[in-house]
């Protein structure tokens, strides 16, 4: 499956620290569509990770939706129907655990100017979200692996690291 094939409108998914974001940056530059992080959307800036009130988040999200040309990444599963009923293309990433565990770490204690951060906002570990990626995620995957059969749309699952950074070069994307 290429880009091409995915359309103007494309939705990522996939567990807390798979890469969503950063593949999202490099879609939006490769293809000139509009970014758009759903953490950014559902969380205040300047906090760390207070939500929004959800009718402020949903505006939030029906406006970004409502455009021609975009890539959204992020799960808020509450919101989903109403993406994918306007989206053209979706991308489930399902990197192992470990992963997401070690990217994680990594961000929150190497990256300042992270893609799909909040703005004024500084990531650092937190026992709460290590056990969200270690707990949570073994559910999510068994949910996101079924949703994914019953989608109609153009898609793709990439469940390692090394099939990612394939898509990548079959795709000319650049991190």
């Amino acid at each position: 499956m290429t880009l091409d094939e995915l359309g103007t409108r494309i939705c990522i998914m996939g567990p807390s620290n798979s890469g969503k974001s950063i593949l999202a940056e490099a879609i939006r530059r490769a293809r000139s569509l509009e970014v758009v992080h759903l953490d950014q959307l559902h969380h205040l800036p300047h906090t760390d990770w207070v939500p929004r009130p959800p009718d402020e988040f949903a505006a939030l999200h029906y406006k970004a939706i409502a455009g021609d040309r975009w890539v959204i990444e992020g799960n808020y599963s509450r919101l989903l129907p109403q993406r994918m009923e306007r989206a053209t293309g979706f991308i489930l990433l399902d990197v192992p655990t470990t992963t997401s565990l070690y990217r994680y770490v990594g961000r929150c204690w190497f990256e300042r100017d992270r893609r799909g951060a909040l703005e004024g906002g500084r990531d650092s570990v937190k026992w709460d979200m290590i056990r969200h990626i270690v707990v949570a995620t073994r559910a999510n995957r068994i949910r996101y692996r079924n949703m994914i059969d019953g989608i109609s749309l153009p898609k793709m699952q990439i469940a390692t690291t090394g099939a990612l950074a394939a898509f990548y070069r079959a795709n000319g994307l650049r991190r």
